[in-house]
This record gives structure tokens, C-alpha cells and sequence, in this order.
């Protein structure tokens, strides 16, 4: 068994971003605090689900640079491998939520820069 606890988080960012919680071998369990304007950088996994649990506040989700949606609290998102997502803060109060990444895939992060309005990057081949 495992155990860790969000108040415990060591922000990768400092005060804010994504922390990894409890990792491997089937799953890793995070947590991501976003301030009023912090974005999660657009990105993809090639082998992983990345499933989100809002547990504070509210938050834009863009997924494949085309859906937009709000996350609120109690919702429960599901990104499958390949979808990219990227997360915007545009309230003026702190977000939080629990990811879920399974199975456990480390360096499957796939970095894809973009911002809204932008056009939908190209995978490198």
C-alpha cells in the first residue's frame, strides 16, 4: 500500500502545477493546481489514459485543440492516448484537481505547443 496526501504536493512549479503523488507500477496518482492564468502545457500520451477529477474551482479544458470545455467541480474528464489536452485557468480563483494516469508510462509526455487560436500542431514524424 501506498499513501501520500495532496496538502504534502511538491508543485513542480513551486506554488503551482502539476505533483506527483503516489507513482507506479499500474498508475500514477497527481494532483494540479493552476492559479488564475496558469495553463498546462498542451501535450499527449502515446500509452496512457490521463483521467481528471475537479476538486476546486473551475477551468478550460481544450481537447485536440478544437473541444472546449469547462471543467467544474465534481466533474470527471477521460483522456484517451493520443488526445491532446491543454488546461487554461482564465477564473480568478485557484483550480485543483486529481489525475490519473494508468498504465503507469514514464516519459510518454508529448510535448505539442499551442494556445487557443492557434492552429492545431503537427506531430514531428
Amino acid at each position: 500500500m501506498k499513501h501520500s496526501s495532496i496538502s504534502r504536493a511538491e508543485w513542480r512549479h513551486g506554488d503551482w502545477g502539476p505533483a506527483y503523488l503516489v507513482q507506479g507500477p499500474t498508475s500514477d496518482i497527481g494532483a494540479l493546481l493552476l492559479r488564475p492564468g496558469d495553463e498546462m502545457a498542451n501535450h499527449l500520451h502515446d500509452h496512457c489514459d490521463e483521467s481528471f477529477v475537479v476538486i476546486e474551482g473551475e477551468c478550460t479544458l481544450w481537447i485536440d485543440c478544437k473541444e472546449k470545455h469547462t471543467m467544474r467541480v465534481g466533474d470527471v474528464f477521460r483522456c484517451e492516448p493520443g488526445e491532446m489536452h491543454y488546461l487554461i485557468n482564465e477564473s480568478d480563483a485557484d483550480f485543483r484537481l486529481v489525475f490519473i494516469k494508468s498504465p503507469a508510462s514514464p516519459g510518454d509526455t508529448v510535448l505539442l505547443p499551442w494556445q487557443p487560436g492557434d492552429p492545431a500542431p503537427m506531430r514531428a514524424a
